[in-house]
């Protein structure tokens, strides 16, 4: 090529769709439900982590798209596509992976779990003495708490609560009042288990099981005294459960509580039914919900697959348990802060433990010595031990400030309920900043020694959660560094008060310096290159979608810098085009752990550079949110990071998906007489106690 002038960045066919990109990372995740190399119970728990997910995709991003074609039919994506056509692509994608994942269901993993005497028994496959059972299971449990609802004029269609299990029952004859009712609707409540396991004595060993909708079918006539059903069929709707709520006004925490309850019954985006429902009933339903043929999915089994999964006690059939390890410099000393004057400490969940995070905690709460603690929080849990540990300090005199973001989408409630007992306790508890979302994981605890105040921090690519450190890949630095600290304690000023930005000496920040400087390390590596020096960049992220920084990363591999990004999800950046991106590789890893870490990595002209951050490269993380970015400047740390976590998983050819220029992702698989290299595996044995 002649110069980089000569290209228009902005060709649309340089570009991924960014709703098609996410589609495509859950359909990675429905692939592991047919990969041997997982333990079968896990085979299913993947095929339910699929279903959450695609729940979540039509409540938030077919939601939007939804909207936005109300609004505005004729905008276009990144990718040149309009609204329409992307809708279309994806129930087209949808359709065939619904499809694939209940014949998964049906075909390979039922079978399967039926070989280990694990069973899902449908209502013919009841004994007399198991029918009899579950007879008196459905009077005894779930007829008193059922409510069936006629429809005729008296009773219109009712309003049904988002993703809930629903059955429509065609009727024959006469009720109590001697009306003639075609149909009804029996909601069944959520407070009622999905899945109901036959007691030992009914079974020859194993485990046996009976879904709830069979339970219901088989005795929903039960419900119609008089009338004779005719047919009964489960159906679902997903509503748009994206939360919008205006943030002027007075109480931000009371304005989500209102907005909570009317998420249950946002509009109608995806219908599912059950296959052998008749057309003219699910035309019925459609009508009812304002959809489309096209959002009409017809399921060849249970329609609430995410709830399927139960406690079953068969280790042999799970994953080997694992003990996260501790660092042993923790473990030479009686007090986390006298650990962190020596050296930095840097955590790698979950195959390093969680527990030094909360110990620091705890041993700042009890310290007589500690004054103060600040911590952010986004998705900890109200029953979290550390929001127990800060309401104690709170308690005991500390001064304690939490910086808690409400509208973490789905966690608003546990959010608020945090909040509370914070402020019951006598915490501190603000709420970010107006317009943007606090995303960032940061911890300070300031101490008294010998008379002078000094500063301890602890800095996250993860949340404060102990259950998802344990199956989150996140990096974690405890630290005492001086210019960190104070970048810390100006960054809690800056969420806390108002005045200013916060020059900050090493810290980069969302939404003021971090793209900033991404866009110039970028441009470092791109000029070193032109200079014919080596230059590499190696960026671990969940997604990729704003569009300056793919665009400074197709100029870079231009000038021929060689570019490694490793992203979970969505990729909206298009590898290996000829004269664009050739030196741009792609890949994915998706596996027993949810990859979390974010890295990035610059050579820098041998002077490598590595930060980690709570930010993805997209544009509500990098103009949006508050977040944050720490430099590892500790070179012991530097390097593991770069071994462990970077050129580790370059190196996987066991879980490993790469990204094609067509935008198709294809299984990496091991070159011929190549040793087998799964990096989640290698730190398991390396940092984990199997």
């Amino acid at each position: 090529m002649d110069s980089q002038e000569t290209i228009d960045l902005n060709n649309p066919d340089f570009y991924i769709n960014r709703e098609l990109s996410i589609l495509d990372f859950h359909l990675r995740v429905l692939e592991q439900a047919v990969d041997t190399r997982h333990p079968l119970i896990e085979r299913l728990n993947f095929l339910l982590i699929f279903s959450r997910n695609l729940d979540e995709f039509f409540e938030i991003r077919v939601a939007g798209l939804l909207q936005k074609f109300s609004f505005d039919a004729a905008s276009v994506s990144m990718d040149g596509a309009l609204v329409e056509d992307t809708l279309k692509q994806i129930s087209d994608i949808c359709h065939q992976a619904v499809e694939k994942q209940y014949r998964i269901l049906n075909e390979d993993l039922f079978p399967a779990l039926a070989a280990e005497n694990i069973r899902f028994l449908k209502r013919d496959e009841l004994n007399p003495e198991q029918a009899a059972w579950v007879k008196q299971y459905f009077r005894e449990q779930v007829l008193p708490v059922l409510t069936p609802i006629s429809l005729d004029p008296a009773h219109p269609f009712p309003r049904l609560v988002n993703k809930s299990l629903n059955f429509i029952v065609s009727l024959e004859g006469k009720d109590a009042f001697g009306r003639q009712i075609a149909l009804a609707i029996v909601p069944a409540p959520r407070s009622l288990p999905r899945v109901v396991r036959l007691p030992d004595e009914l079974v020859q060993g194993g485990d046996q099981h009976v879904l709830l909708s069979a339970i219901i079918h088989e005795h929903v006539s039960e419900l119609f005294s008089g009338m004779v059903a005719t047919g009964c069929y489960q159906f679902r709707v997903t509503r748009n459960a994206d939360l919008t709520v205006d943030e002027d006004v007075d109480d931000l925490a009371l304005a989500l509580k209102g907005g909570l309850f009317s998420r249950r019954f946002g509009k109608a985006v995806r219908l599912e039914v059950a296959d052998n429902c008749p057309k003219h009933i699910s035309d019925y339903l459609l009508r009812q919900f304002g959809l489309k043929e096209q959002s009409l999915y017809r399921v060849n089994g249970p329609v609430n697959l995410a709830r399927l999964l139960s406690n079953f006690n068969r280790p042999r059939l799970r994953y080997s348990p694992f003990t996260p390890s501790v660092p042993s410099v923790l473990q030479k000393y009686d007090s986390i802060f006298e650990a962190l004057k020596k050296q930095d400490v840097l955590l790698h969940h979950p195959f390093e433990s969680f527990t030094p995070v909360i110990n620091l905690l705890r041993e700042a709460a009890r310290d007589p010595q500690v004054l103060a603690i600040k911590q952010t929080l986004y998705r900890t849990g109200a029953d979290a031990e550390i929001v127990k540990i800060l309401a104690d300090a709170a308690r005991h005199g500390k001064e304690v400030t939490a910086v808690i973001e409400l509208r973490a989408r789905f966690d608003e409630e546990s959010n608020i309920e945090v909040a509370n007992k914070l402020q019951e306790a006598g915490a501190i508890v603000v709420y970010g900043i107006v317009g943007y979302k606090t995303h960032a994981k940061m911890m300070l605890i300031v101490r008294r020694e010998e008379n002078k105040l000094h500063r301890y921090v602890h800095l996250g690519t993860g949340n404060y959660h102990a259950v998802t450190a344990r199956i989150y890949t996140d990096y974690g630095l405890m630290t005492a560094n001086p210019e960190l600290c104070e970048d810390v304690h100006k960054m809690f000023q800056e969420l806390t008060g108002m005045g200013k930005m916060a020059k900050l000496k090493k810290l980069l920040h969302a939404p003021f310096t971090l793209h900033a400087q991404l866009m110039a390390a970028i441009e470092h590596e791109t000029q070193l290159a032109q200079a014919g020096k080596p230059a590499h960049i190696i960026i671990k992220v969940n997604a990729l979608t704003e569009k300056q920084l793919i665009q400074a990363l197709y100029k870079a591999s231009m000038a021929g810098v060689k570019v490694d990004l490793i992203i979970r999800s969505i990729c909206c950046l298009r590898p290996q085009l000829p004269n664009i991106s050739d030196n741009i590789r792609v890949r994915s890893i998706v596996g027993r752990f949810l990859e979390h870490t974010r890295v990035f990595c610059f050579a820098n002209g041998g002077e490598q550079k590595i930060y980690c951050a709570s930010a993805d490269w997209m544009d509500r993380n990098l103009f949006s949110r508050v977040e944050t970015c720490f430099p590892i400047d500790d070179p012991i740390l530097k390097k593991r990071i770069y071994k462990d976590g970077l050129l580790n998983y370059l190196a996987d050819n066991q879980l490993a998906w790469e990204l094609q220029a067509n935008g198709v992702w294809q299984r990496v698989e091991a070159k011929q007489d190549e040793p087998a290299h799964s990096a989640q595996s290698l730190l398991l044995e390396k940092l984990a106690k199997l």
